[in-house]
C-alpha cells in the first residue's frame, strides 16, 4: 500500500513539476520580492541598523529573507490546488486506480522542490551581495533540513487554504500574514530594540527561533536551545496542518 501511494505521488509530482517548468515565472516571481527586500534593507537601510554583531548586515538578514521566500512560494500551492479542485481534475483522479492521498502529496512535494530552488536563487544573490558563512557541510545540511521542514509545514497550511477557498484570491490571501510575520521577529533587527509588548511577541513566535537557529548555523557557532524550540514549532505546525488538511480533503472528496 505504501509503495502504491509513493508511486502515485511520484507520477503526480512529475505532472506538477512539468507545469512549473513550462511556466518558470512561478519560481522567478517567488524570488523577486525577497531579493528586492534584501537589496532595500542592505543598501538603503542597512547602514542605519545596529545588529550588535561583527558580521555584515546581509549575513544577519539572510535567514529571515529565506523564510519570506518560502512564505511567498507556498501561496502558489494553494492556488494550484484550488484550480485542480475547481477544474474537476481531482474528480477525474477519483475515477482512476490511484491512492487518494497522492493528489495532496504531489502538490506538497512540488512545493518543497520549487521553494528550495527559489531559496537557492536568493542565496546565490546574497553571495553576490557579500554574504559569507563559516558553516561546515553538516551545518549547511542542517540549514537545508530546517528550511525543508519549514516549507513542508507551511505547505500543509496552504493545502487547507486551497481546499477551503471559494475564490482564487482567497486561495492565496492566507500567505500575507505569513510573509509579514518575519518583520515582527529577530529577522531584521534584534528583538531587544523593540517596544516591550512587541518584543515579547517577537521572542515567543516561531519565526524568531527558526531565524536564530539558521543564523547560528550559518555563522558556524553554537546553536543552543533555539534549534529545539524551532523544531518543536515546526513539527507541531506540520502535525496539526496535516491532520486538518487530510480531514478536510476527505470531506471534500467523500
Amino acid at each position: 500500500m505504501t509503495t502504491h501511494v509513493l508511486n502515485d505521488a511520484g507520477v503526480l509530482t512529475g505532472r506538477s513539476l512539468r507545469h512549473i517548468l513550462r511556466s518558470p515565472d512561478t519560481i522567478i516571481t517567488t524570488a523577486v520580492t525577497p531579493i528586492a527586500l534584501m537589496l532595500l534593507f542592505v543598501y538603503v537601510l542597512g547602514a542605519a541598523i545596529d545588529t550588535g554583531g561583527e558580521g555584515s548586515y546581509v549575513d544577519y538578514l539572510l535567514p529571515g529573507i529565506l523564510l519570506i521566500t518560502i512564505a511567498s512560494g507556498i501561496a502558489y500551492t494553494s492556488y494550484r490546488l484550488f484550480l485542480d479542485m475547481q477544474g474537476g481534475i481531482v474528480e477525474r483522479f477519483r475515477t482512476m486506480p490511484i491512492a487518494r492521498s497522492s493528489v495532496l502529496w504531489a502538490h506538497v512535494l512540488t512545493s518543497v522542490v520549487a521553494n528550495l530552488v527559489s531559496v537557492a536563487i536568493v542565496t546565490g544573490v546574497a553571495l553576490l551581495m557579500g554574504f559569507r558563512t563559516g558553516a561546515s557541510v553538516g551545518e549547511w545540511l542542517a540549514v537545508v533540513g530546517i528550511l525543508a521542514l519549514f516549507t513542508l509545514a507551511l505547505t500543509w497550511v496552504a493545502v487547507i487554504a486551497g481546499l477551503a477557498a471559494r475564490t482564487v484570491d482567497g486561495a492565496s490571501a492566507f500567505s500575507y500574514p505569513l510573509i509579514f510575520l518575519p518583520f515582527i521577529s529577530s529577522a531584521f533587527v534584534p528583538t531587544d530594540t523593540m517596544p516591550a509588548p512587541v518584543a515579547w511577541f517577537a521572542e515567543h513566535q516561531p519565526v524568531t527561533a527558526i531565524v536564530d537557529t539558521v543564523r547560528a548555523l550559518f555563522a558556524g557557532g553554537p546553536v543552543g536551545s533555539d534549534i529545539w524550540v524551532a523544531l518543536a514549532w515546526l513539527v507541531g505546525i506540520l502535525a496539526a496542518a496535516y491532520a486538518g488538511a487530510a480531514s478536510m480533503y476527505r470531506r471534500k472528496t467523500g
